[in-house]
């Protein structure tokens, strides 16, 4: 069963666990409904969710290498490695040796593989807009810092 915390609450007046299960569900159907339209999109091309993320991080740093990748996905080596090949196949994502280290390869955003990722996110960009005109900055602000704290302090 569900129990929404009541408008009228603080979230500080409920019990520890009465407070955080609630949060929990409410953070996994906002997901749900923050990621619905990129997957709907995604799976009309045959991809999954996980491309967009691909997509994302190396959009947002180019020339990127395999080892900084990583870091930003999370994960072992060997998760991205099928989804990325197919990016990579589908020429979304190119892949050169860096000018500083013949050895090690980076990849960057292909113009088909930059108009996909702009068209994902910028579906996720409108509904965080929306929301946060309607919360104002003072939440948004403190939406901000609860999304941080957990991979700030390793609590993964």
């Amino acid at each position: 069963m569900i129990d929404a915390i009541p408008p009228d609450k603080p979230l500080s007046s409920l019990p520890r666990k009465g407070a955080l299960r609630p949060a929990i569900e409410e953070l996994s159907f906002s997901y749900r409904a923050f990621t619905a339209r990129p997957g709907r999109i995604l799976d009309q091309r045959g991809l999954g969710r996980v491309r967009h993320r691909i997509l994302y991080f190396v959009g947002r740093n180019p020339q990127i290498s395999v080892n900084a990748r990583l870091g930003n996905l999370g994960g072992s080596g060997q998760a991205p490695n099928a989804p990325l090949r197919q990016v990579i196949d589908m020429r979304m994502v190119a892949m050169n040796p860096s000018e500083n280290d013949r050895r090690v390869r980076q990849r960057k955003l292909t113009a088909a593989g930059a108009a996909l990722e702009t068209g994902l996110t910028e579906t996720q960009m409108n509904v965080l807009q929306s929301v946060f005109q309607q919360v104002r900055a003072v939440a948004a602000d403190g939406r901000h810092r609860v999304m941080l704290r957990p991979g700030k302090h390793g609590l993964e």
